[in-house]
């Protein structure tokens, strides 16, 4: 999902619950989960909080649905990079990290959802989190097995490097400390798949 900012009259012509979705996905990505209201998705979304209520059982269950939107759109970036890449696991894993090189300017303002709300919903038990933690770990799994197709040694450590260079990448474009991360993402990658 983009900014419904983008999409100026698409608002109203979208069904309710993408209309709440639309709204909770920009509202919560500007603003942070904590600092917006069921009110603010209602108004944004040009519907009513009861309406919300009546497709989102509470707003943490809002706040899970849109991140696990979230997780689908990254898990079909492995998808993607899978099948432009069939068999060739390092061009794969050169994708992935792409696909991340190539958001970091989007990510500039806010930051990494996922990384944020982690932030902002402290309990373990929060069913947000609990998306997040599950999305984290697959994503996790399906690096580990590109790795070990591509004969790295130690596939689980690699996984790891990478992640915390995709991460790193990240959290560095938002606070501004590292300038070209992209670029500087790639030439790390490469270099981890090259040791």
């Amino acid at each position: 999902m983009t900014s419904t900012a983008a999409r100026p009259g698409r608002v109203a012509k979208l069904p309710p619950r993408e209309r709440i979705l639309d709204a909770a996905e920009e509202l919560f990505q500007r603003e942070g989960i904590q600092r917006v209201g069921v009110q603010a998705v209602a108004e944004k979304a040009e519907t009513t909080k009861m309406a919300i209520y009546r497709h989102f059982e509470t707003k943490d269950a809002l706040v899970a649905e849109w991140l696990r939107i979230l997780a689908a759109e990254y898990q079909a970036a492995f998808d993607r990079v899978e099948a432009e890449h069939p068999g060739r696991p390092r061009e794969q894993i050169l994708g992935l990290a792409r696909f991340i090189a190539e958001g970091l300017p989007s990510l500039s303002y806010r930051g990494c959802p996922f990384i944020n709300s982690l932030a902002e919903l402290p309990d373990r038990s929060h069913p947000a989190r609990r998306v997040i933690e599950e999305h984290k770990a697959h994503q996790t799994r399906r690096l580990v097995g590109m790795c070990a197709e591509a004969g790295l040694p130690d596939p689980e450590q690699v996984a790891a490097q990478i992640t915390f260079v995709l991460e790193g990448a990240q959290v560095s474009t938002q606070n501004g400390s590292i300038d070209r991360a992209g670029e500087r993402l790639m030439r790390i990658v490469e270099a981890i798949l090259d040791q």
